[in-house]
């Protein structure tokens, strides 16, 4: 694979997307606007997909011998993306708890 940084910068920005993206969807259902959150949890898993071809470009260029040079820039982008997609899943959870608190306190009153 050739030009690594840009390779690196695009798991860096994908991965930031959908980090946001998945912040984005907690604050909406912090606020009762569960459609939204649903839709930013789908734009975030557009973004984390699209990091992730990347990637797998990356293992797939290694498996067939082409080795890539470890370095902090993509350690970070590693990380960045790990990170990312666990906040994604962490925030799937939490847009499902505010969808049933809202649920509970409507049967309650």
């Amino acid at each position: 694979m050739k030009d690594m940084e840009s390779v690196i910068f695009q798991i860096i920005l994908h991965g930031g997307n959908g980090r946001s993206l998945a912040m984005e969807a907690i604050h909406a259902a912090k606020q009762g606007s569960f459609e939204e959150a649903k839709s930013k949890l789908q734009e975030a898993s557009g973004a984390l997909n699209e990091a992730h071809k990347f990637q797998t470009a990356l293992i797939q260029d290694e498996i067939r011998g082409e080795k890539t040079e470890m370095s902090l820039l993509m350690v970070h982008a590693q990380d960045h993306l790990m990170n990312a997609m666990t906040l994604k899943d962490l925030a799937a959870e939490l847009v499902e708890v505010y969808e049933n608190m809202k649920s509970l306190r409507g049967v309650s009153s």
